[in-house]
């Protein structure tokens, strides 16, 4: 028992253990399901309304055991105090104060006060996102409500719900079974049991049976293992038993190092001391954050530390320019050197782009779960996707079937697939291969309706109906006038289709007089592809087998067939499978998804619950016929292969389906070429192959493969890893769809695990890295779009920061040479005017590049290459560049007026207060200060693209002088803030004492000019620098593809080197073809050398 608070009163009280929130007469497990569904005012069939379910939501409150922490605002303080960067100006602020510069100290302390409280808001804020996020992507129950199946997240299951299991589910609540069917659930978690334990609806205890005993309750957070079964919730959040538990025993996790013991548990000293030390170096690595955070946080951080290595450096070396003279300018100096080499911004600016980067990606129905997945979605090469619901629709309707007795028959399909009542059906005494489907013969032919087409079968599709209406968990019925369906979209289709003989399920198994009633299920098995029913016929007290699945796993097991309406089955023999593989393939070949349907007499003992040998069911069938599935392809999902292909991007299908229905369907959405009569012989034969083909070949036969398979039907499980395995070998990135159970591997196993948000299980979920919650292939490249945009927005505003840095280092560096009469420093920038620049000036701009749009290429180029991160050749040669010519411009502002308009004189004393013999090297500081904000705002402008010009970076506008304008209203954010930029400057320039007395400058007049002219110098020269970069590219590419990347053919780039374009294609070998049958197609490794090049034309 374990005392509660109630949530309408708020006084404690007594829970006892198997009652619900609201105690009942006794409790579930000592309760017959009809007892507790009348207790709860439950319903069985239809659940609970919509109103019920949301007026016990707001009662007894959500189903959360609260085991979850919110958003810690005290923590986030702390981390915006404890930090690497933070630290640095605190040690900056303490020499300042230390050495009696109150003023800098003041405007030192200041800024780090600015920088925590922003840095606290931006943080919470980004907490807040991801902690949203969470909830989007924690387990969901599918349950019953209003007679209709919805998938809803956990925490909204409430007293009464009936919920629907199935295998990988995580069960949601406490739970009254009502129906199991083979239902095993692992209760490891709470009662240690380390088998499954099998459930039975039907059993009742007494009110002490203890929680591993109760077999006719499903406990919250266990797993189904087998099977499927429904339940009525009776006990939500603390009030399970899990949650119980949960209150008691809550505690926090050490963060202290275990002491490595021996078996009796005595340690040697040496053991403590390296328990501490370790326990130490983590504190260290938290605190510096290299060992937390994602990959490109922690990169970031050593960049933080290398940098702050060279702020020491660059301080040492100010002091030995002035011989270790301790007086307080010299040590300013320093500290001001040191502190221009100091990215402060950086992580903050990183964290609140990635948490605004997420928050985009749920609006395009995309949940990341981790923010390590945000980074590697724009590195992905390859998509392994699923075919079902992923690229099509999901939406089955069975548009053919085939009995061998009978003939063909159709359905011409309506805009309603769940009404069995509308449509049009047709039939041809002809087999599927005798017919010709693309020229519309059967479509042209007479209406007829099924009850005639019942009356005109003496046995053959009775049997037949059997199978498709029973081998089936799905209901079709009507209510309220409109037709509704739960289950299986595959199994949903089949049932319309025996419904419209009146043949529905419920008919024959529902009400007192129920002809059949179930004993036993085999679900399906994604190893056997097959499932299997037996029901016993009530009149007659016989037991029957029913079997639906793969056409070539269904014959195999199949020993008769009926050839002849009405007279007995004869013997199958590989001459007639072979004509059932042909219709098959004739079905398959118009893209329909074909299963086969089989059945037999069970002759041996079986009762309910009792263990089925799936050997004795399955074999020994009476083949009934087959039926065409068609699952039209989603809209998007051509537009989205195809924008893949752009991308570099290749894209693999991974389906359960026959190959000929694979390849039909890869061929529409585009992940085959149209143009196949192009493509090699051995390539062809590689593109589509089955899992037993592929699962066939060693690890070394399939590397030599001139490609990857593009298609794998009859896909299996471990068939997923071992293409993930093959992937990795060739170096690629890949993103793995799943949504079962056995998917867990292959998602664990790939870079990006995609997990479906509505098919999913909770277990496939749970492995996963991203959850598409609308289950759509065309979310996957959204997710690859946003990520690449996060990717690119992040590697603006690090250049930005770091090009600063150099600029400002270097001006101060090289400003050591600029010495007055008693040989010390004359520094060109204040410390308080850095300070100004890197947290005021810069921090806001970098913001807003992390909030820039995507670049209009951004789909047209390679994927990124991980290894080098953001930081490859091509941004640190920006960085340089742009650092050494901000820092001349800015030296050249100060010598001019300096030493071509002030003669050279630099004053006394001038780094410390003003007096009159420093009115021109004040002045020559402010031209300095008034230049590098400037550059800093523009550069902010220049970083949105890195390749194209400022002032067209839209290439296909026609606002050929205007463009530029409209570019920087359109990321309001950072208009504003480089607006504030521009704004602020001024009163640091013109109040009087803060210009003198804290920036150590003066207010200006004629150096505007010099300004101006270096604000036009430095957009020449970042333009020069684009044009050169822009020119160099292009001549690269077209020195290694004589074509440019943009210009061609969406096919000739994806299957370059495996189609021919030439003229005479039909007298020479294939593009990449030497002679002697070795073409590049056996190294994908020049491909995606070749795409990179090509990519970085694709970015002017």
């Amino acid at each position: 028992m374990v005392e509660k608070k109630d949530k309408g009163s708020g006084l404690p009280g007594i829970h006892v253990s198997g009652q619900a929130n609201k105690p009942m007469s006794r409790p579930a497990h000592a309760l017959s399901y009809d007892q507790l569904i009348v207790e709860l005012a439950s319903d069985g069939h239809n659940g609970l309304s919509s109103n019920v379910a949301r007026q016990r939501l707001e009662e007894l409150g959500k189903n959360d055991i609260g085991d979850t922490q919110g958003v810690s605002a005290w923590k986030i303080v702390v981390a915006q105090v404890a930090n690497a960067m933070t630290m640095v100006l605190i040690l900056a602020m303490a020499v300042s104060y230390g050495i009696k510069s109150y003023i800098e100290g003041g405007v030192v302390s200041a800024v780090i006060l600015l920088n925590v409280v922003v840095g606290f808001f931006q943080e919470y804020s980004a907490e807040k996102t991801m902690d949203s996020l969470r909830s989007l992507s924690s387990p969901t129950a599918c349950v019953v409500r209003d007679g209709n199946s919805s998938v809803i997240p956990t925490a909204e299951v409430v007293m009464g719900d009936l919920v629907e299991l199935k295998t990988g589910d995580t069960i949601p609540a406490d739970i009254r079974i009502i129906e199991a069917v083979n239902f095993e659930a692992d209760e490891a978690l709470l009662t240690g049991e380390s088998l499954p334990v099998r459930k039975d609806e039907n059993a009742t205890f007494d009110d002490a049976t203890g929680p591993g005993d109760r077999l006719n309750v499903a406990f919250s957070s266990s797993t189904v293992t087998k099977g499927r079964a429904k339940g009525i919730v009776f006990a939500t959040a603390s009030y399970t038993e899990i949650g119980a538990i949960a209150v008691a025993l809550r505690q926090k996790d050490s963060k202290v190092r275990p002491v490595k013991r021996k078996p009796d548990g005595s340690a040697k000293p040496y053991r403590y001391l390296e328990a501490y030390t370790l326990t130490l170096t983590d504190a260290i690595g938290n605190f510096l954050g290299v060992n937390v955070g994602t990959p490109l946080q922690k990169k970031l951080s050593k960049l933080a530390i290398l940098l702050f290595g060279i702020a020491v450096l660059c301080a040492i070396i100010v002091l030995a320019a002035n011989q270790f003279n301790p007086r307080q300018e010299v040590v300013i100096y320093g500290v001001a050197t040191g502190l221009s080499m100091i990215p402060a911004s950086l992580v903050v600016v990183l964290t609140i782009t990635m948490a605004a980067g997420t928050k985009r990606m749920v609006k395009r129905n995309v949940i990341v779960r981790n923010l390590k997945s945000l980074e590697a979605l724009g590195a992905i090469t390859d998509i392994c996707s699923d075919k079902t619901g992923t690229l099509t629709q999901g939406k089955m309707v069975a548009k053919r079937a085939w009995i061998p007795a009978m003939g063909t028959y159709t359905v011409d399909t309506s805009s309603e697939p769940f009404n069995p009542t509308v449509g049009k059906m047709l039939f041809d005494a002809r087999q599927p291969y005798q017919i010709d489907f693309k020229q519309g013969e059967i479509e042209n032919g007479p209406d007829v309706q099924p009850s005639q087409l019942l009356a005109g079968s003496k046995k053959a599709l009775a049997d037949f109906l059997r199978v498709a209406s029973l081998a089936n968990l799905a209901t079709v019925s009507p209510r309220n006038g409109v037709w509704n369906a739960r289950g299986d979209p595959t199994e949903i289709a089949i049932q319309v289709f025996a419904s419209r003989f009146d043949w529905n399920r419920l008919r024959f198994t529902e009400g007192e007089k129920a002809e059949w009633g179930q004993v036993a299920e085999l679900p399906f098995d994604s190893d056997v592809k097959r499932m299997s029913v037996v029901f016993k016929h009530k009149p007659t007290d016989q037991l029957f087998a029913f079997t639906k699945g793969a056409v070539e796993r269904v014959i195999g097991i199949c020993t008769t067939y009926c050839k002849h309406d009405g007279k007995e089955t004869i013997a199958m023999n590989d001459e007639i499978r072979a004509d059932i593989l042909k219709n098959m393939e004739a079905l398959a070949s118009t893209g329909l998804r074909v299963l086969a349907l089989a059945s037999k007499k069970f002759r041996d003992h079986l009762e309910k619950g009792d263990e089925v040998d799936r050997a004795d069911i399955e074999s020994n069938l009476t083949f009934r016929g087959l039926i065409g599935l068609y699952d039209p392809p989603r809209p998007e999902s051509a537009p989205a292969v195809r924008s893949c292909h752009e991308a570099g991007i290749s894209v693999h299908m991974l389906t359960g389906d026959h190959p000929e229905t694979a390849k039909a369907i890869a061929i529409e959405v585009g992940i085959l070429p149209s143009r196949m009569d192009r493509v090699r012989a051995d390539i062809a034969h590689a593109m589509v192959m089955t899992a037993s083909q592929f699962d066939s070949l060693t690890d070394d036969q399939v590397d030599e493969l001139p490609v990857l398979p593009l298609v794998i039907a009859r896909c299996a499980p471990n068939t997923k890893v071992r293409m993930i395995e093959a992937l990795h070998r060739r170096k690629k990135f890949c993103a793995m769809t799943g949504d079962g159970v056995n998917d867990s591997p292959s998602l664990r196993r790939a870079d990006v695990g995609i997990a479906m948000g509505q098919a999913g299980s909770d277990v496939a979920k749970e492995a996963s890295d991203v959850v598409l919650s609308d289950d759509n292939f065309a979310s996957i490249v959204a997710a690859i779009e946003e990520g690449r945009r996060i990717f690119d927005n992040i590697q603006k505003f690090v250049l930005h920061v770091l090009a600063e840095n150099i600029a400002q280092a270097g001006t101060l560096l090289v400003g050591l040479a600029f010495k007055d009469a008693r040989g010390l420093s004359v520094f060109p920038l204040a410390p308080v005017e850095i300070v100004w620049i890197i947290m005021v000036t810069s921090g806001m701009p970098d913001m807003g590049l992390g909030f820039e749009r995507a670049v209009p290429n951004i789909m047209t180029r390679p994927p990124q290459n991980l290894k080098t991160g953001i930081f490859d050749m091509e941004f640190l040669a920006d960085m340089v560049f742009y650092g050494l010519w901000i820092t001349a411009l800015c030296l050249s502002s100060f010598v001019l007026v300096v030493y071509r308009f002030g003669g050279g004189e630099l004053g006394e004393n001038c780094n410390e207060a003003y007096n009159d013999t420093c009115d021109v090297v004040y002045r020559a500081r402010a031209t300095t200060f008034a230049c590098l904000t400037w550059f800093a705002l523009f550069l902010a402008w220049e970083m949105v693209d890195r390749r194209r010009s400022f002032f067209r970076m839209q290439p296909g506008s026609t606002k050929y002088l205007t463009q530029w304008v409209h570019d920087v209203w359109r990321n309001k954010f950072l208009f504003w803030a480089i607006i504030i930029g521009f704004v602020t400057l001024f009163p640091t320039l013109y109040i009087p004492g803060l210009n003198t007395v804290v920036f150590k400058h003066i207010g200006i007049s004629w150096e505007w000019a010099i300004v101006f002219v270096s604000a036009g110098l430095f957009f020449g020269g970042v333009e020069s620098w684009k044009w050169a970069k822009r020119i160099y590219f292009r001549r690269r590419l077209h020195s290694q593809k004589g074509v440019a990347w943009k210009d061609m053919d969406v096919e000739q780039r994806t299957f370059a080197e495996y189609l021919d374009f030439s003229p005479a294609s039909s007298s020479s070998p294939p593009r990449g073809d030497n002679g002697n049958g070795n073409g590049d197609g056996c190294n994908d490794d020049t491909r995606a050398d070749s795409s990179r090049a090509a990519g970085a034309e694709e970015r002017q």
